[in-house]
């Protein structure tokens, strides 16, 4: 409602006009969701008080402020919900109602489509943790994210069983993602129920890695066909494998990594398939203990004038760098113990896009003050880079309806 006594200005400017979005507009420029949406046809057939391009915004926006309300998270949108001056009337918001069916309008497919377009990777030449022979360090991991409790959820992602034949209290999505390690940004990511593993999910995203990068992994991903498929793309891999895997040796190396060959350790016709030449690193950590833990590594860079062993060892500690970035998306961006609030699959997957296309904006603000003040990325408050966009949010200057 307007404030009493304060009279409406003659304008054509709609609600939609105010929205401002600050950082999240310099990450996702208007021109960029234009082009997804147009691509994944939701441009509107006619003129709408909640065009596409703002519930693009609002999809983002509902990530950084997880635990409000569609109200308050379009209110932080909209700069107050009042004109610069010159324009003295505040507007009400719109209705939950207009918000929801605007998502519904809007779907998942250009907020995914967005991430793929604008997710790239933020390490420099001299980030910390980023590096290794050349190659730009990267982790894939997967995690669960509990859902609203509703039907069409259940029966989409299903639940996980808990003890003794109980389900858990809600329905479960599972996501895979692949996060750059020196700089904890998320580039690519798959999801889908929680009755789908971990290794299904990760065949599409390992498909889609590049030369270039050093694919870290821990020893719940290894399996000879994901390896197999993983190593194709031309992707270095260095991934942690169980100590009973018995690759068959072939010779050892002068920095005491040895080479062998793997070939599956099941299915028909195994023996015949054709072995794939690996580097073995096997070492433990002393950490004081009496029964240390047994690391065993394979890798498929082979020449240890490239990385040594004491190198590639160093640089799988990065892996857990992806439980942070995990961490920082539920635990911090969401909110502890919080679900999401979508009670529909297409809008569960609309609103874990936009999660993920926050987590990144809010990394490229922390990349770039770390490099104007010479520091690791890894050294910068994700806590305090959160509040920092959610005031720049607040605060910024958009007209999402601008050309």
């Amino acid at each position: 409602m307007a404030r009493t006594g304060w009279v409406k200005p003659v304008s054509d400017r709609r609600l939609s006009d105010l929205v401002s979005v600050g950082l999240l507009t310099r990450v996702f420029p208007a021109d960029v969701i234009d082009e997804v949406v147009q691509a994944a046809g939701r441009t509107e057939q006619r003129n709408r008080a909640l065009p596409a391009r703002v519930m693009a915004y609002f999809s983002i926006g509902m990530g950084l402020y997880a635990e409000a309300s569609y109200e308050d998270v379009f209110a932080q949108l909209t700069d107050g919900l009042s004109w610069s001056t010159g324009w003295s009337e505040t507007f009400a918001p719109p209705s939950k109602s207009a918000i929801f069916q605007a998502r519904r309008r809007l779907g998942f497919e250009p907020v995914r489509d967005l991430f793929a377009r604008v997710a790239r990777p933020l390490a420099g030449p001299d980030t910390p943790g980023s590096w290794l022979a050349g190659r730009r360090l990267m982790s894939i991991d997967g995690t669960i994210l509990d859902l609203a409790d509703s039907v069409v959820n259940t029966e989409f992602f299903g639940r996980p069983p808990v003890s003794r034949g109980e389900q858990s209290a809600f329905p479960q999505a599972r996501l895979v993602a692949l996060a750059e390690c020196g700089t904890h940004a998320v580039l690519d990511a798959v999801m889908g129920p929680c009755t789908t593993s971990e290794i299904e999910l990760s065949r599409e995203l390992a498909g889609r890695f590049t030369p270039g990068m050093l694919v870290l992994a821990d020893r719940g991903f290894y399996g000879f066909r994901l390896w197999a498929q993983a190593a194709a793309t031309g992707a270095d891999l260095l991934w942690r494998v169980k100590t009973n895997l018995r690759p068959r040796f072939q010779e050892t190396l002068d920095d005491g990594s040895w080479l062998a060959t793997i070939i599956p350790t099941s299915g028909t016709g195994r023996q015949s398939t054709t072995p794939l030449t690996v580097r073995v690193v096997d070492y433990t950590i002393d950490d004081g203990r009496d029964n240390p833990d047994s690391y065993r590594l394979l890798t498929t860079i082979l020449d240890p004038a490239e990385a040594s062993a004491e190198e590639l060892a160093t640089a799988y500690s990065e892996r857990w760098e992806i439980e942070t970035v995990f961490d920082e998306l539920k635990t911090h961006q969401r909110g502890p113990r919080t679900v999401l609030r979508s009670k529909s699959p297409d809008l569960v997957k609309q609103e874990i896009w936009g999660h993920l296309c926050c987590h990144y904006a809010i990394r490229t603000l922390m990349v770039e003050a770390a490099q104007h003040a010479h520091r690791d990325p890894d050294r910068v408050s994700f806590v305090a880079a959160l509040h920092i966009a959610r005031r720049s949010v607040a605060q910024g200057d958009f007209s999402p309806s601008a050309p």
